[in-house]
């Protein structure tokens, strides 16, 4: 996020990752009663904000609130997402390592018990540090504590209006706590944050909640669907805002000093707590009722999306997945484009494929073909070879 100017050579970074290999025997949880849906319910996506009354109206906010719980709740689970992920982090040109990173493709498994999730259900999380890695570090070392024991996260009976507005609720209280925790512990700079974005799946509902300037793109039948708003200072409403809390934009950046308006930490730019401040760590919420056209997630620091546009990230992963069918394969090929571009920053993608490649649409190899050698003949084997057919003509 602060500009830096320093370059030097790339090297990997491993994270810890939590891999999930469903059971194909076992049995599916699913939600709702036997009505059915039209196609086009589930071609809505809906946003929502708590923070200023201008980003949406209460009125389409609460509609298509309304339509996303009747889908959930009408639902034939016909689509079940089939849930697998891979991820790749580099340092790029940066002097540092400041990203942190969480996947784990079975949240029900990895909590245990005392959680009653639909399957499958599954947990990200991208983390983009700046002013040092403790921030992200801290983030990522604390995030289930945050995230699913302090914050009280709802226990789901069904997913409705309810449950809904539950986490949400739930999800904005784990940013805000974590957020709190950065400013309360000692070993964390005042002058290092983190941009946080968190991915839940639950059944067929996908929430995003995000922070700053990680993105997150559905890939719906190789469109790319944004996620996640980029909280940047050139972001009209995030700059209204901003500039009406007193802070300023000063060549893109918010006080002179960082490229993005929400974050976790940074709490020597931040006003004391309790008062309104131009930089927040609120999130923003987008979520969908996933179908069998939504084929994978991708979720991206902004070293990714400085370089190359939603669709074109798509485009790429879709080709790898066609051709070898491996997310890992995929993010680092993400990464590795990035790097091609020229980004000048830490790299970190997860890639979550939410179906089975279609046999039908894979790339299939062109059958090999068969190689004629060709040679050439003298003169006098020629004549040879003539005199043969000739004699074996006449008999």
């Amino acid at each position: 996020m602060v500009a830096e100017a320093e370059v030097v050579c790339q090297q990997s970074v491993g994270v810890l990752d939590v891999k999930y290999f469903p059971n194909k025997g076992s049995n599916i949880h699913e939600i709702g009663d036997s009505d059915s849906i039209s196609p086009s319910s589930f071609d809505r996506v809906r946003v929502s904000e708590s923070v200023s009354a201008e980003l949406l109206t209460s009125k389409e906010d609460v509609k298509t609130a309304e339509i996303i719980s009747e889908a959930l709740e009408s639902a034939v689970l016909q689509f079940v997402p089939c849930i697998r992920s891979g991820s790749f982090a580099d340092i790029g040109p940066r002097r540092y390592m400041e990203d942190e990173h969480i996947r784990i493709d079975d949240l029900s498994s990895h909590l245990g018990s005392q959680y009653n999730f639909p399957k499958p259900s599954a947990f990200y999380g991208v983390f983009d540090g700046h002013g040092g890695p403790e921030a992200a570090a801290y983030i990522r070392k604390n995030v289930i504590k945050f995230f699913f024991e302090d914050a009280s996260f709802p226990q789901i009976s069904e997913v409705d209006n309810v449950f809904l507005q539950e986490l949400e609720n739930s999800l904005r209280k784990a940013f805000l706590l974590a957020d709190s925790a950065l400013a309360d512990d000692c070993s964390v700079n005042t002058s290092s944050g983190t941009t946080a974005l968190t991915a839940l799946i639950f059944g067929r509902l996908l929430m995003v909640a995000n922070a700053g300037d990680c993105r997150a793109v559905l890939s719906r039948k190789g469109e790319a669907i944004d996620m996640s708003q980029d909280h940047r200072p050139i972001y009209p409403l995030e700059r209204r805002r901003v500039e009406e809390l007193g802070g300023y934009v000063e060549d893109g950046y918010l006080n002179g000093v960082l490229s993005v308006t929400r974050a976790l930490g940074d709490w020597d730019m931040k006003l004391p707590r309790g008062t309104p401040s131009p930089l927040i760590a609120e999130p923003e919420f987008h979520q969908v009722v996933l179908t069998e056209d939504d084929e994978f997630l991708i979720i991206g620091c902004d070293g990714i999306w400085d370089v190359m546009s939603s669709q074109h990230a798509v485009s790429l992963v879709r080709k790898g997945l066609r051709r070898h069918d491996d997310p890992e394969k995929c993010a680092r090929d993400l990464v590795m484009e990035a790097l091609r571009l020229n980004t000048f920053d830490n790299l970190t993608v997860i890639i979550v494929c939410l179906s089975s490649l279609d046999n039908g649409e894979a790339e299939s190899s062109p059958p090999p073909q068969r190689k004629l050698r060709c040679c050439s003949l003298s003169a006098e084997a020629l004549c040879s070879l003539r005199s043969l057919l000739e004699g074996s003509a006449n008999n």
